[in-house]
C-alpha cells in the first residue's frame, strides 16, 4: 500500500490527504506546531491516517507533499527527503513571503529553489494552481466524462511517473507542462492559475479537461 508523507497538513494538504485516504492509501501528517495539533484531521481520516513530525512524515512516504508557505520551504528536512518523489505546492507571494531575488528577475522558479534545497529528492510541481475546495470537489473516477486534468511540472521523468499514477488514483488526468524552469507558467496571476477551475465564490468548481488546462498553460507570458 503507498504511504502519502505531508510536510505540511493546511488546505491543501488535508485536502489531499482526504483524497488519498479515499482512494484507500495510507498518509502520514506533520506541521510546524506539532502531532497534537493534528489530532482533529487523522480522527476524520480515520486508521489509515497518523500523525507525526515533518521528518516522520519524510521518511514514511513512498511520495511526500510539502505544502508550507513558500518562505518557509527552507525548513523542510532535506535528508530524510533524499531519494523521495516530493511534490511541492508552493507559490510565491512577495508580500507574504519577502524578497528573492531570482524570482523577481525571473532567473529561477519557485520549484527550482525548493529543488535546490532538496538536493537528494526528486521534486514535481503539483496542486499550485487550484484552489483547495476546487481540489476536493473536482475529482472523478478514471474513464469520467467530466474528469479533470491538473499540471505538473518536474525534471525526473520517474518522478513525474509516479506522480502521474498517484494522480489517477486520486481522481485527476495530467497536463506535463515541462521541467520546474517551466512551472513558471501556472504561477499566480497566469492564465492557468485557478482560472481553468472555476471561480472562489464557487466551491463546486468547474470540470476542466486536459485541452482547456493546456490551452491556459500555452496562454502564460513573461
Amino acid at each position: 500500500m503507498t504511504t502519502i508523507g505531508f510536510i505540511g497538513s493546511g488546505n491543501i494538504g488535508g485536502t489531499v490527504a482526504r483524497l488519498a485516504v479515499a482512494a484507500g492509501q495510507d498518509v502520514v501528517l506533520s506541521n510546524s506546531r506539532g502531532p497534537e495539533t493534528l489530532q482533529d484531521l487523522v480522527g476524520e481520516l480515520g486508521p489509515h491516517a497518523r500523525a507525526g513530525r515533518p521528518a516522520d512524515a519524510a521518511a514514511a512516504g513512498d511520495i511526500v507533499v510539502v505544502t508550507v508557505p513558500f518562505k518557509a520551504y527552507g525548513d523542510a528536512p532535506a535528508e530524510p527527503l533524499a531519494g523521495k518523489v516530493v511534490i511541492d505546492t508552493t507559490n510565491y507571494y512577495p508580500q507574504r513571503d519577502g524578497h528573492f531575488p531570482e524570482l523577481a528577475a525571473a532567473t529561477a522558479t519557485s520549484s527550482e529553489l525548493v529543488q535546490k534545497h532538496l538536493a537528494g529528492a526528486r521534486v514535481v510541481k503539483v496542486f499550485n494552481n487550484i484552489y483547495f475546495r476546487h481540489l476536493g470537489a473536482l475529482a472523478r473516477p478514471a474513464g469520467a466524462p467530466d474528469r479533470t486534468a491538473l499540471t505538473i511540472a518536474g525534471d525526473d521523468a520517474d518522478a513525474k511517473r509516479a506522480v502521474t499514477g498517484f494522480l489517477d488514483a486520486i481522481g485527476y488526468d495530467t497536463v506535463d507542462i515541462g521541467t520546474l524552469a517551466d512551472s513558471w507558467r501556472v504561477q499566480p496571476d497566469t492564465p492557468a492559475y485557478g482560472a481553468p477551475y472555476g471561480t472562489f465564490d464557487d466551491p463546486a468548481g468547474t470540470p476542466a479537461a486536459a485541452a482547456k488546462v493546456r490551452a491556459a498553460v500555452d496562454a502564460a507570458q513573461r
